[in-house]
């Protein structure tokens, strides 16, 4: 399976770290073309492929990123909407300028991104968008809550997407994350012992999740085999969510 991609062109966003990164190794390994985005410059440098430093919430960055696309790679098959925030705050106590800021990275950016790329995926044999959205978007936890509301709202979009964009031969699916170990989590992960514990005995598993399981999940969106799922919501969290 080296190859299982050869040839096949893909973006991802939030590519600099965590399940970005993972994810746009996976698909270098078996042979992609990957166009990898991040705001982060300093962590793109670790990809051997094009890259991209911009904010996607950016009013240039749908048009920057298909513009690349279409120089860098030739046009696109793969679309992962993976760039992703996640602030603390008690629904209480978040401003409206905390609310925005994750509601424009975690969800407006995708609608945009995706409109964008959407003639260069019209074109493809076999046009994939993947999102990320998180376990999040099933249940609510305290203090998470425009987190919460943005993944909702991701898995809405992909369903919207998926029946709209279908008769151009376009999957769109969304992964959910459970607890992964990444840049969001990782500091918490090593300092807090009951954090960690917490979510190592919610998963039948007993361990936390690592960006190249939610990787793996994402090529099998992307690859044949998945022509026939859409509108779909693939959990990736070692079966936390079956456990009370």
């Amino acid at each position: 399976m080296k190859n299982r991609f050869e040839g096949v062109r893909v973006l991802v966003t939030g590519a600099a770290d965590g399940i970005g990164r993972a994810t746009a190794e996976a698909f270098l390994a078996e042979g992609a073309k990957v166009l990898a985005v991040d705001v982060a410059a300093e962590g793109l440098q670790y990809l051997n492929c094009p890259n991209v430093v911009v904010d996607v919430t950016a009013a240039e960055a749908p048009d920057t990123l298909a513009s690349a696309a279409l120089e860098q790679l030739g046009g696109l098959d793969v679309l992962f909407n993976n760039a992703g925030i996640c602030p603390v705050s008690p629904l209480e106590d978040t401003g409206d300028e905390i609310w925005d800021r994750v509601l424009d990275v975690n969800l407006r950016s995708m609608f945009r991104i995706s409109k964008a790329a959407l003639p260069l995926l019209k074109q493809s044999e076999a046009g994939r968008i993947i999102n990320t959205a998180s376990v999040s978007a099933r249940f609510a936890n305290e203090g998470m809550g425009a987190y919460t509301v943005s993944k909702h709202g991701v898995a809405g979009l992909s369903k919207s997407l998926a029946a709209e964009w279908g008769k151009h031969g376009i999957t769109v699916n969304y992964i959910l994350p459970g607890a992964i170990v990444t840049g969001i989590t990782r500091d918490l992960v090593e300092v807090d012992s009951d954090f960690r514990k917490f979510w190592e005995d919610k998963s039948p598993l007993g361990r936390w999740g690592q960006p190249r399981d939610i990787a793996r999940a994402v090529l099998f969106l992307a690859s044949s085999d998945a022509e026939f799922i859409t509108g779909h919501g693939l959990a990736v969290d070692g079966g936390a969510m079956i456990v009370n």
